[in-house]
C-alpha cells in the first residue's frame, strides 16, 4: 500500500512540482489509520481503494484539496470519523467535499430507496458548491466499476444500472468524454453480458481489416491535406461497444448497417483549418446527407465543439470523420477537468462556466420536487442528453431534449409565456402544440392573456422545468376544488351518521390532522376529496362513541378521473394481508386495479393513484403516464405486491427480426421452454423485406420469467431487439 501511494505522490509531482505534498501525506496517514482492518468484496485492504481513487483524480490534474477528499471520501461514512474531525484537521474545504460525497446514512422514517434519493440530491447541491464533489464521486464510481466483478448480481446490478443512468450522464454533461465511455461500458457488460460478448466479438472480427482500412484511409488524408496545407495529426478509432449496441437497439439495425463504427480524428490548429479539412474529406469522398454536424458553430451544452461527417468511399465502406483543434479536443475528452491541467493557480472552472450554470438549473428544478422517488425520475430526464437545437424567430439558441414539444420551447423561454400558450408555429407554420421539435427548427409561441395550462400537457413534455410550472398551476386549481368537496363530504356524513361537527373544536380537527400526518386542516380536507381516507374513518376520530357500526356510506361525489384505464380486478380490493394481488400499505378499505395503459406485472416498481371515484390505480413506475399523474402528491399512495405468487400477468412482446424461415420456431421453443402460454401471436415482413416484427401477448409469472424470456429471445441468431409494449 505503502509502494502505492509513493507511485500516487509521484505522478502529483509530475503536474505540481511546486506543491508541498505534506497535506496529502496527512490524509493518507489519518485514512489508513480509520481503516484499518477493513477489508474489501475482493479480499485486498480497503485502504486500495480510497488510494486509486486518488490516482484517477491525478490522471485527471486535479488539486490537492480534490485528491484529499479522494483519499478520506470514506471516513466519515464506512468509520468512527465525524465531520468535525475532517474539519478540524484538514480544514473547510476538504471537510465540505467529504460531507458532499458522504451518503446519508439514517434518516428516521424513510426508506431506503427515499433515502438514496435524498442522497443525491445532497451531492448535486455540494456540487453547484464545489465542482471538486463531484469529479471525486466520479473518480469512486470509476474505480468501484472497474471491481464490480466481487459483488453479488443484486448488487452489480443496482450499480451498474444507476452508473448508466446517472453517473455516465453527469461526466457527459460536464464534457468528460473519456470518463463517460470508461463508466457505461463498464455497466453495460454487467448489464447486457450476452450482447456486449456478441458486439465485443462482432468488433474482433474485422479488427484486423478496420485497422487495414483505417491506415490506408489516414494516408490518404495525410497527404490531401498537406497538399492544402493544412497541419493535422489524424487519430483513427473504433466506436465503442455500448455506443454501438445504443444505435443498433435504436436504429433496429444489424452492426454491419453502423456508419460510425470506424472513425477518423483529425486534429489541426485553427477553426478555419477545422472547415478547410472538411472540405478536402468531401472533396475526396461522397457525405451521406443528413450526417453532416456543424458543433463549432453550435457547440453542444457541455461545451463540446467537433465538426462530424459520415462519408462512403467508392468501394460502398463508410467512416466517420471528426474534425477539431487541439483545444476543442482536450475539451471533449478532459471536459471541466481541463481546467484543473493548465489553469495554475485556479480551483477550477470559472463560475459562469455554461456546465455549472446547467447544473444550478438543474438543482433550481429539482428543490421544487418533494417526492423523492419523483425527484429521482426526474434527474435521469435531466441528465440526458440534448438532441434538439432550435431557434426564436431572433435566432436565440434553445437546447432541448429530443422529442421535446412547443410547450417545453415555450417554458424554457419563461414561465409566463409557457402558462399563457395556446399555439405554435414551427418554420413558418402552424403545428399541434404535442409536435415533435428537430434541430434547426425555428419556434414562435402564440399566447393569450389569461390562459392556462391543460392537465394533458403533463403526458408529452419533456423536461422538468415545464412539467414542474404546469403541476403548480393545475395543482392550485385542483387542490382548492377538493378541498371544498372534502368539507361537504364530510358534513354530508356527518348528517348521515348523527355526528354534530358544531361541537367538534379547532383543536380536535387540528389532533386528527395531524394523526394523519398533515399539520393544516385544509390538508386533510383536501385528501377526503381526493378520495384517499374515507369520510366516517375521520368521524371516528372525530367524535369518538358517536359513530356507529359499519353502514353503507356515500363516497365523494365526484366524476371518474378518467386519467387511468383499466378496471377493478376480482379479488382485487385488500382487507388483509396476502389477499389479491397488490395490497395499499396502511388502508384497508379502498379498491385497487391494474392500469391498462401500462398493466404492471410482479416484480414491476409500482406506484399508487387515487382516482376519483373508481379507487387506486396502480401504475408501473415506468409506465409514460406516471408523470401527467403526479402532478399532485397528495394523490400518490404507497402500495407493493401482496405476496401470493401464484397469479400470472399478460405482458405484450415486439421481437423484431431478420426475415428468415424457422424464425418463429426458435421464438416459440423459448416458450416452450419456460412454461409460458401464449394468448396472441402475429407475424409480419416489414416494407425492406429483410426484415420482420413478431407481436405476441404472453403469461408471465412476474417480471424475472419476462426478463429470463427476453435474455434467451436476444440469444436466436437473427433477433435484432425485443421491447415490452406498455400499452
Amino acid at each position: 500500500m505503502e509502494q502505492l501511494y509513493r507511485e500516487l505522490e509521484a505522478s502529483v509531482r509530475e503536474y505540481r512540482p511546486k506543491d508541498d505534498l505534506t497535506a496529502l501525506e496527512k490524509a493518507y496517514r489519518f485514512a489508513s489509520k480509520y481503516h484499518e482492518g477493513q477489508v474489501r468484496n475482493s479480499g485486498e485492504t480497503y485502504m486500495a481503494h480510497p488510494v486509486m481513487v486518488a490516482h484517477i483524480l491525478a490522471s485527471m490534474r486535479m488539486d490537492l484539496v480534490a485528491m484529499q477528499t479522494g483519499l478520506l471520501h470514506d471516513v466519515v461514512e464506512d468509520t468512527s470519523v465525524t465531520s468535525e474531525q475532517v474539519r478540524k484537521e484538514f480544514g473547510d474545504e476538504v471537510a465540505r467535499c467529504v460531507d458532499g460525497v458522504t451518503k446519508l446514512t439514517k434518516l428516521d422514517g424513510i426508506s431506503a430507496e427515499d433515502r438514496h434519493a435524498e442522497s443525491f440530491r445532497k451531492m448535486l447541491l455540494a456540487m453547484v458548491e464545489d465542482i471538486r464533489v463531484i469529479m471525486v464521486k466520479l473518480a469512486d464510481r470509476m474505480h468501484n466499476m472497474r471491481t464490480l466483478g466481487y459483488l453479488s448480481p443484486e448488487r452489480r446490478e443496482r450499480i451498474a444500472r444507476e452508473t448508466i443512468e446517472i453517473y455516465a450522464p453527469i461526466a457527459h454533461r460536464l464534457g468528460m468524454g473519456k470518463v463517460r465511455g470508461e463508466l457505461e461500458d463498464l455497466a453495460f457488460q454487467h448489464l447486457e453480458p450476452d450482447s456486449y460478448q456478441e458486439i465485443l466479438e462482432a468488433i474482433e472480427s474485422h479488427r484486423a481489416a478496420n485497422e487495414e482500412f483505417l491506415i490506408e484511409i489516414r494516408q490518404q488524408v495525410e497527404a490531401d491535406l498537406r497538399r492544402e496545407h493544412i497541419p493535422a495529426r489524424i487519430e483513427g478509432r473504433v466506436k465503442r461497444p455500448y455506443s454501438v449496441f445504443q444505435k443498433l437497439k435504436r436504429q433496429k439495425i444489424s452492426i454491419d448497417q453502423v456508419y460510425d463504427l470506424m472513425a477518423l480524428r483529425i486534429i489541426t490548429d485553427s477553426v478555419k483549418n477545422c472547415y478547410a479539412a472538411l472540405g478536402v474529406i468531401h472533396n475526396k469522398w461522397r457525405p451521406i446527407p443528413g450526417r453532416i454536424k456543424d458543433f463549432i458553430a453550435i457547440p453542444r451544452p457541455n461545451l463540446y465543439q467537433s465538426l462530424h461527417t459520415s462519408v462512403v468511399t467508392p468501394h460502398g465502406h463508410t467512416f466517420e470523420v471528426q474534425i477539431r483543434t487541439e483545444e476543442m479536443h482536450r475539451i471533449a475528452e478532459e471536459g471541466i477537468a481541463a481546467h484543473w491541467k493548465y489553469k495554475e493557480g485556479r480551483r477550477g472552472p470559472a463560475a459562469d462556466d455554461q456546465r455549472i450554470a446547467w447544473l444550478r438549473h438543474l438543482v433550481e428544478w429539482q428543490r421544487e420536487v418533494q417526492d423523492p422517488g419523483e425527484f429521482m425520475s426526474n434527474l435521469k430526464v435531466d441528465l440526458y442528453p440534448e438532441e434538439a437545437y432550435t431557434f426564436t424567430p431572433r435566432g436565440k439558441v434553445i437546447v432541448l431534449p429530443r422529442d421535446a414539444t412547443p410547450i417545453d420551447f415555450a417554458y424554457a423561454i419563461h414561465s409566463d409565456v409557457g402558462n399563457t400558450c395556446v399555439g405554435a408555429k414551427v418554420n413558418g407554420r402552424i403545428v399541434p402544440l404535442r409536435s415533435s421539435l428537430r434541430n434547426g427548427d425555428i419556434v414562435e409561441i402564440m399566447t393569450q392573456p389569461g390562459h392556462e395550462p391543460s392537465k394533458d400537457w403533463l403526458a408529452y413534455v419533456k423536461t422538468t422545468r415545464a412539467r414542474n410550472k404546469i403541476r403548480h398551476v393545475i395543482n392550485a386549481s385542483e387542490r382548492i376544488k377538493a378541498i371544498d368537496i372534502g368539507q361537504k363530504y364530510l358534513d354530508k356524513e356527518s348528517r348521515r351518521l348523527g355526528v354534530q361537527l358544531g361541537r367538534v373544536t379547532k383543536a380536535d380537527f387540528e389532533r386528527v390532522s395531524s394523526e394523519y400526518g398533515y399539520s393544516k386542516i385544509e390538508d386533510l380536507y383536501a385528501a377526503l376529496g381526493y378520495g384517499k381516507y374515507s369520510a366516517r374513518q375521520v368521524l371516528a376520530k372525530l367524535a369518538p362513541g358517536q359513530v356507529g357500526e359499519e353502514q353503507p356510506e356515500a363516497r365523494p361525489a365526484l366524476p371518474p378521473d378518467g386519467a387511468s384505464g383499466g378496471a377493478p380486478q376480482q379479488g382485487a380490493v385488500q382487507r388483509g394481508e396476502g389477499e389479491g394481488v397488490i395490497k395499499v400499505r396502511g388502508i384497508d378499505d379502498l379498491m385497487v386495479y391494474r392500469a391498462k395503459c401500462c398493466n404492471p406485472i410482479r416484480g414491476d416498481a409500482i406506484v399508487g393513484y387515487v382516482t376519483r371515484g373508481k379507487g387506486v390505480a396502480v401504475h408501473s413506475k415506468m409506465c409514460p403516464n406516471v408523470q401527467s399523474l403526479m402532478y399532485d402528491v397528495e394523490r400518490k399512495i404507497e402500495v407493493e405486491w401482496a405476496r401470493s405468487a401464484e397469479d400470472t400477468f399478460q405482458v405484450r412482446l415486439i421481437v423484431h427480426t431478420d426475415d428468415r424461415p424457422g424464425m418463429l420456431n426458435h421464438l416459440t421453443s423459448v416458450l416452450y421452454a419456460e412454461n409460458t402460454n401464449i394468448r396472441n401471436l402475429e407475424a409480419k415482413t416489414e416494407l425492406d423485406h429483410d426484415r420482420a416484427m413478431v407481436e405476441m401477448t404472453v403469461d408471465v409469472r412476474d417480471k424475472k420469467q419476462l426478463e429470463k424470456l427476453v435474455a434467451a429471445m436476444r440469444r436466436i441468431s437473427g433477433v435484432r431487439d425485443v421491447e415490452r409494449l406498455f400499452k
